[in-house]
This record gives structure tokens, C-alpha cells and sequence, in this order.
């Protein structure tokens, strides 16, 4: 097994950022979790890297196989502390027609920003059985590190779709019966509103909430009251949290 070399740290180092990724249509997944369940999918895994430092499974694959220890991984890696494993992984995007989804409830991530939260919403998709998330073209880039780390292994199995937000539901409202359902302030409250198994369930921007244009496409706005035990209490829940008790509403039903 050979040592990491300083071209192929610079390669990966390029990889954390976007328009790199981009390029070399690659991503950076760590851990051995992770990267275990990559091996388990479909995905193509070009290299890995060991941490001789820590200890780690081989990963039997075909990939190209190299060694470091935990200053080179530091190089490497997005995480604080340096991986025992790492990989480089050609990505891979779907794409879905809105007859795939009709019968489907759908979560919409209008322009998430922060990956942490984005990978998050991902996980959640998974644990609850949503298979779609779509996305709007300004959320955060899927192959992000942080997201990667987040989702936990979860965007193996959502299918995540980047797309022109207003375009794909308006052409979803015209060609389906089905509801879009989305979180404001001035929304009924989630506990009392009849919801439905199926449709889009839109969440907006961290600190703007969902856009103007998208806004327009909503059926019904939804709130999560507060049942705080005084008047001063926190603005507003975590796009992520929100997410996962909305999500569970719906399915409870």
C-alpha cells in the first residue's frame, strides 16, 4: 500500500470545495460507517485512504489504496478530528418525473443553506420513510462534506433532486390533485389541520423562510405552536427539528 502522495492531497483537498467537486465529479465520504455503506451501493469508490495512526477496517473494493498518518488525514479531512478511513467517491445525481411521486409525500428544501442541516433532513427522510427530497438549485451542494457526514448514510437511499423550484411545482400543481403544504409563522397549527399521505411538504430557508415565488404555490400553511411554559421563549425551531416533527405528523396520521 502505498503513502499518500502530495498530488493526491492536493486533489482531495480541492474536493472540499464545490466548484472542484464539480469539476472532478467526485466527492469526499468519511468514516467507517460510511464508507462501509458505500461500499454496500452502487456508487463507484476511486480511492482510499487509511489512517495508520488509528485503527480501521480494510475495504475490500477495487479502489486505489493509499496510507497517511493523522497530519496527512488533517489535510484531508473536513472533520476535527481526523478519520481512521477515507474515501473518494464518483457521485451520482437522479432525476425523477413528477409521475414517480404522485402517489408520494415529498419533503422540498427551498434553498437550505447550512449542510448540517440539510444532511440532517436527509436522515430524516430516511427514518420516515420519504423516498424523495427536491431541492432547489441554491441549497446546499449534496456532495458537501458536512452533508455527507449529517445524512449518515441516509443519501444512499433518499433520492435527492436538484431542481428550478417554481418550474417543477408548477408543473406538479397542473398535472396532480395533490396538496402543497408548507411552515409559516401565520400557519394553522399543525395538531388541529387534516393532513394528507401524499404531496409536497415545503421547507424554506433558515432565516427567510420560504420564498416569495414558492409561497404562492402553497394549499395550506402549517405552524408548530410552541408550548412553552412563558411569553420569552425561543424565535423559531431548527430548520432541521422542524422538519422532523412535521414529517412525523404526517405519518403518524
Amino acid at each position: 500500500m502505498e503513502e499518500l502522495s502530495k498530488a493526491k492531497i492536493s486533489l482531495i483537498r480541492s474536493l472540499l470545495q464545490k466548484k472542484y467537486r464539480q469539476q472532478q465529479n467526485l466527492f469526499i465520504a468519511e468514516g467507517q460507517k460510511i464508507v462501509d455503506e458505500i461500499v454496500e451501493s452502487d456508487l463507484n469508490i476511486r480511492y482510499v485512504i487509511y489512517n495508520k495512526d488509528k485503527s480501521f477496517n480494510y475495504i475490500s473494493c477495487q479502489a486505489e489504496s493509499y496510507i497517511t498518518d493523522n497530519m496527512g488525514m488533517n489535510k484531508i479531512s473536513a472533520l476535527k478530528t481526523p478519520p481512521a478511513i477515507l474515501a473518494i467517491v464518483d457521485q451520482s445525481y437522479v432525476k425523477f418525473s413528477i409521475e414517480d411521486i404522485n402517489d408520494k409525500l415529498c419533503l422540498v428544501a427551498d434553498n437550505i443553506q447550512d449542510p448540517g442541516n440539510l444532511g440532517t433532513m436527509i436522515r430524516i427522510c430516511d427514518w420516515f420513510g420519504i423516498d424523495n427530497l427536491i431541492c432547489s438549485k441554491e441549497s446546499a451542494d449534496l456532495y458537501n462534506p458536512k452533508v455527507i457526514q449529517a445524512s449518515m448514510g441516509a443519501f444512499l437511499r433518499v433520492k435527492i433532486f436538484y431542481t428550478n423550484l417554481s418550474e417543477f411545482i408548477s408543473e406538479y400543481k397542473s398535472l396532480t390533485q395533490n396538496q402543497c403544504f408548507g411552515t409559516f409563522i401565520e400557519g394553522e397549527n399543525i395538531y388541529q389541520s387534516k393532513l394528507s399521505n401524499k404531496g409536497l411538504i415545503i421547507l424554506g430557508n433558515e432565516g427567510n423562510g420560504i420564498s416569495k415565488d414558492i409561497e404562492s404555490f402553497v394549499d395550506k400553511k402549517l405552524h408548530i405552536p410552541s408550548f412553552a411554559n412563558s411569553e420569552k421563549h425561543s424565535e423559531s425551531l431548527n430548520i432541521s427539528v422542524a422538519a422532523g416533527i412535521i414529517v412525523s405528523e404526517f405519518k403518524r396520521r
